[in-house]
């Protein structure tokens, strides 16, 4: 049994193609464990593996490749991935947007663990995740070798099987012999003592392809430059405050961790900041003390900070560039955007009107449909009703795919019994403050479930994940009926579903779009994000996911949502909202010098609080005066875009369904 588990570091597949790969990385390594060995510092590459690559989006043009090593300096083992410079690419990600992807010499004593991925189609990856709960976007090894990796960490530290997940192994890079017998034994503890200080390295960015084994030989100076990551992750490591605050978004969705995984990495600057480790380190605990009093003591005010100016004098802006608000779009004005078959004459006409009014609720049965795409524009109301028939019947086809499992083929399988409790668990907590799902053996709750697990078998590949139930809830709320709900809800999951991807690209890609709003926008907010390491804008994680639902009332998200999906003057005007909310409380951000547990506590507690009226005119001014810079702020294929059918599989990251 334990060779087994030592074989089995990566699969047969991967192996193989190691094979063909590996005697070219090691016999690299080799000559460079020769040259390093002669260096002051001891700096050693034990690994080293090319064409290891990030996919920041969905677009083939967009992915950074790089080197990934395993570096040997006295007892410590560090891992570094560098891009490769001058790639040729038609990318919109500048080289210095590359950069922000570089991780730099991590020592082992920061990870806890590494999860393997191993798709039906494409390439392995891994996910390194640190100690701290943060992790690196994933690495996708384009040539193999993700079981050389493995081995060598497991030659070096100390890995072991998750016994909870097969494709989880956790790290540990001991100092201490004792420590290593303590950790074999599994006693409490263990870990936590292990997890000492560690000398750091520090590498510089490859000068190109070719030129990189040259660059590797003089990256190690030995005198302890961290890390792009661990200025703030070891002064975070044991924080309980950050945990907590980290908690209360990962009650929304089974996909938050990967987000908090997969999205701290993104936008840190590498060693530009102005911080040293020991600066940083007691800049941090500053604000960490200070918001400790503060919660203390309510009574006390801190001192008054300047704040830098708004650049684009924000409430001047919205004034002359925001619309006011109209009244929402009623019956009688709708019928004037229809033609005696029912055909809808000026489709951007009606979605600028509701852009700027919204829709009475008595309407939104019937114009939802439109908004979301399951019905078209340009259709009559005969093609609508033979539409809504063909799909009642594809529904309740899909849906007896799953009422048909037995209990005794249930048994048997684990993937729907998974699910289908998890959405059990879900949709009896889902706005049962609404009088429509109040109260015990509702039938719409029953309906809110069957929805979504009739959804899971529609899409086997994404299947459900907390936060979809929010996003279903108003549609069936409004429609009142399962199979158009149905509809309704896959053709906005078309747009949102990259949000729950496991892999957490679509979250990647917009919080890294709002990144570059607030530097394109608000250049002294964006440097005080980037000061106080708030690059990641993970803080705006439960706006993006689930659509502001938590942010409003049940009536004014209804009326933000059909306000998105018109798609006036941009698909993407919920990355601007972002950015106003954000602009409109930058004063209190900047002038009570929130870190980025303050930041994350103080957006979740604005719930309820904000004006959506002027949020949404801020918002709109704020599209307009970006204009095409801002355009090109958004990489290509960014939610809610609709995904590239590029004969690929839109969820090729669920590689344990079955």
């Amino acid at each position: 049994m334990q060779e087994a588990e030592l074989h089995d570091l990566s699969d047969d597949a991967d192996y193989a193609a190691s094979q063909l790969q590996g005697s070219t990385s090691f016999s690299r390594s080799g000559s460079s464990k020769k040259s390093s060995s002669s260096e002051p510092d001891g700096a050693e590459i034990v690994y080293s593996k090319d064409n290891v690559t990030i996919h920041p989006t969905q677009y083939a043009s967009e992915r950074i490749s790089g080197r990934l090593k395993l570096i040997k300096q006295g007892s410590s083992l560090f891992m570094t991935w560098i891009p490769y410079q001058g790639q040729r690419s038609n990318a919109r990600l500048s080289e210095k947007d590359k950069n922000l992807y570089t991780i730099r010499a991590v020592p082992f004593t920061d990870v806890r663990s590494i999860r393997r991925h191993t798709p039906t189609l494409g390439w392995q990856y891994i996910i390194v995740v640190l100690s701290s709960g943060l992790a690196f976007p994933p690495l996708y090894f384009y040539n193999g070798g993700v079981r050389e990796f493995l081995a060598t960490i497991k030659h070096h530290a100390f890995l072991v099987r998750s016994a909870d997940d097969a494709n989880v192994f956790l790290v540990n890079d001991f100092q201490d012999p004792l420590q290593r017998t303590f950790s074999s034994l599994e006693l409490p503890m263990a870990v936590s003592v292990a997890n000492g200080p560690s000398t750091s390295v520090s590498v510089s960015e490859p000068p190109s392809n070719g030129n990189q084994e040259k660059a590797d030989q003089s990256n190690f100076d030995g005198r302890g430059a961290t890390s792009q990551y661990n200025g703030r992750q070891r002064s975070k490591t044991h924080d309980p405050a950050r945990d907590l605050s980290i908690q209360v978004l990962e009650k929304f969705s089974l996909v938050t961790k990967f987000a908090r995984d997969t999205t701290s990495q993104l936008f840190r600057e590498s060693h530009s900041d102005g911080f040293s480790y020991n600066d940083r380190r007691h800049h941090n605990q500053s604000l960490l003390d200070y918001s400790h009093k503060a919660s203390d003591d309510e009574q006390k005010v801190p001192d008054e900070i300047p704040v830098p100016s708004d650049p684009l004098e924000f409430d001047k802006l919205s004034l002359v560039w925001g619309k006011p608000r109209q009244p929402p779009l009623g019956s009688e004005e709708w019928s004037t955007f229809l033609d005696s078959e029912g055909r809808i004459l000026d489709s951007k006409a009606l979605r600028k009107r509701i852009f700027y009014g919204g829709i009475e609720h008595s309407l939104r049965k019937e114009v939802w449909p439109f908004l979301l795409g399951y019905h078209a524009y340009d259709s009559t109301s005969a093609e609508r009703e033979y539409l809504m028939s063909i799909k009642k019947s594809e529904y309740e086809t899909i849906k007896q795919q799953w009422q048909s499992i037995s209990p005794e083929q249930a048994k048997r399988f684990t993937k729907f019994r998974e699910r289908k409790g998890l959405i059990e668990k879900d949709v009896v907590r889902t706005d049962r403050s609404l009088s429509f799902y109040d109260g015990d053996d509702n039938p719409n709750v029953n309906l809110l479930r069957d929805i979504l697990l009739t959804y899971s078998f529609y899409n086997f590949d994404l299947g459900y994940c907390q936060g979809m139930s929010d996003l279903l809830s108003p549609i069936l709320f409004v429609l009142k009926d399962e199979a158009e709900s149905f509809w309704c809800f896959a053709a906005l999951m078309e747009r949102l579903g990259p949000n729950f991807n496991r892999d957490q690209n679509g979250m990647h890609t917009q919080l890294f779009a709002i990144s570059k709003l607030v530097e394109l926008l608000d250049s002294p907010l964006h440097n005080y994000f980037k000061q106080n390491d708030c690059l990641n804008h993970f803080f705006c994680f439960r706006w993006v996911l689930i659509q502001f639902k938590r942010e409003f009332e049940y009536e004014k998200t209804m009326r933000l949502w059909e306000v998105l999906w018109t798609h006036h003057l941009s698909e993407h005007l919920h990355l601007y909202v972002c950015v106003a909310i954000l602009k409109r409380y930058r004063k209190k951000i900047m002038g009570e010098q929130m870190d980025f547990d303050t930041l994350l506590k103080f957006i979740n507690e604005l719930s309820g609080q904000i004006d959506l009226d002027v949020t949404l005119r801020d918002a709109e001014a704020l599209c307009i005066c970006a204009g095409e810079n801002g355009a090109a702020s958004i990489p290509p294929g960014t939610p809610p875009s609709l995904p590239i059918d590029n004969g690929l599989l839109l969820y090729p990251q669920q590689d344990d369904v079955l």
